[in-house]
């Protein structure tokens, strides 16, 4: 299922590690080193998720994703 994209979202510890997750996909998530080796590892771990679902096309992700669409917002205090 090549050409498929998928929001991620990426955080960076207090011990410097980059936590990077996949909203869109239940317990999807990862982390690494560096940038770089996070999102590799994402990647990886998204088609774990996708090949533990059985998909077999796009349309059967509609009953998989929790959401459509993903936001980051700010607040003022």
């Amino acid at each position: 299922m090549k050409g498929l994209q998928f929001p991620v979202l990426v955080e960076r510890g207090i011990d410097g590690w980059y936590i990077v997750s996949c909203p869109v996909l239940d317990g999807c998530f990862t982390q690494g080193k560096t940038l770089d080796e996070g999102l590799r590892n994402v990647k990886e771990v998204i088609q774990l998720c996708l090949e533990e679902e059985a998909l077999e096309s796009p349309e059967d992700f509609n009953d998989l994703f929790r959401w459509k669409e993903v936001g980051l917002h700010t607040v003022t205090l």
